[in-house]
C-alpha cells in the first residue's frame, strides 16, 4: 500500500509559474500552500488543483517552510517552490518509493535554468536537494535564507531531476541575492562569526577554482560562467557586509 503524500509549498505571487510545479505531482494525496501575502492570481489556480491554502506572515524561508510542513495531514512531505517542477523520471522515482518507502528521506539532483539554459554542471548542477521525507524524522532548519532539511536519519539518493525555472532576468536575479548577502552577514554576525580581508579575499578565488575548474562549469557555457561569477561575488558581498557590520559595532 503506498504511504500517503503531502505536497507542500510555500508562495507568494508565483501565478506565473505554480501551475507547472503542481501538474508535475499528480500523485499527492494532499496540497498544502502556505501564502505570505499574493496579490495576483497564486491562490485561485492553488485552489484549482484542490490545494488547502493557508495565510500566513512572511517569517523567513526555514520557519515559513516548517509551518508548511506542519500544516500537513500526512507524515510524508514533498517541499517545492513554486518555480520548481518533477521531471518524468523523477515523478515516476517518487511515485515507486512511496509504495515501500527504505529511507526517511530522499534528496534528488536540481537543474538549474539560467540565462535560458538548464545549467549541468558547476554550481548549477547537480544541487542536491533533499525535499522528500518522513516530518517525524527530519526538519527544516529555521535559517532566514539558504534553509536546509535537517536529519539525522540516512538519505538516498533518487534518479531524476528536479527542474528550477525561475524565470527571473540578471537584474531581479542580483537583486535577490543582494537581499540574500545581507541576510547571511547578519546571521554570521549574530552567530559571532569574524572575518578579515583574507577571507574576504580568498574565499571568492576558491569558488571559482571548485564550480568552473572541478566541476566543469565552463562546460555550461556564457551561462555557466556568469552563474558561478555571480555566486563568486556573493562569497565577497557577504564577507564585506559582514565586516563592515562588525566595524560599525566597534564605533558604537
Amino acid at each position: 500500500m503506498q504511504v500517503a503524500l503531502s505536497l507542500v509549498l510555500i508562495t507568494k505571487n508565483a501565478g506565473q509559474q505554480l501551475e507547472n510545479c503542481l501538474a508535475s505531482v499528480p500523485f499527492a494525496d494532499e496540497i498544502v500552500i502556505v501564502d505570505s501575502g499574493s496579490t495576483d492570481e497564486t491562490e485561485s489556480i492553488a485552489r484549482n488543483y484542490g490545494a488547502n491554502v493557508i495565510h500566513n506572515p512572511w517569517c523567513g524561508f526555514g520557519p515559513q517552510k516548517q509551518f508548511a510542513v506542519n500544516s500537513a495531514r500526512n507524515d510524508w512531505v514533498l517541499c517545492l517552490d513554486a518555480d520548481e517542477w518533477l521531471s518524468e523520471e523523477l515523478a515516476m522515482n517518487i511515485k515507486g518509493i512511496l509504495s515501500n518507502p527504505q529511507a526517511d528521506a530522499y534528496r534528488f539532483a536540481r537543474s538549474n535554468k539560467f540565462m535560458g539554459r538548464f545549467l549541468r554542471h558547476g554550481e548549477g548542477y547537480p544541487d542536491w536537494s533533499l525535499r522528500l521525507f518522513n516530518r517525524r524524522k527530519a526538519q527544516w532548519s529555521d535559517d532566514l535564507v539558504h534553509e536546509f532539511v535537517r536529519t539525522t536519519s540516512a538519505v538516498e539518493n533518487l534518479k531524476g531531476d528536479l527542474m528550477h525555472e525561475s524565470g527571473e532576468d540578471i537584474a531581479r536575479y542580483l537583486e535577490k541575492q543582494n537581499r540574500y548577502t545581507t541576510l547571511q552577514a547578519e546571521a554570521l554576525f549574530a552567530c559571532g562569526k569574524r572575518v578579515g580581508a583574507g577571507r574576504l579575499l580568498v574565499s571568492p578565488l576558491t569558488r571559482f577554482i571548485k564550480f568552473y575548474i572541478v566541476r566543469q562549469g565552463f562546460r555550461d557555457g556564457l551561462p555557466g560562467f556568469v552563474h558561478i561569477f555571480i555566486g563568486c561575488m556573493n562569497s565577497f558581498h557577504k564577507y564585506a557586509k559582514l565586516i563592515e557590520r562588525i566595524r560599525l559595532e566597534k564605533k558604537q
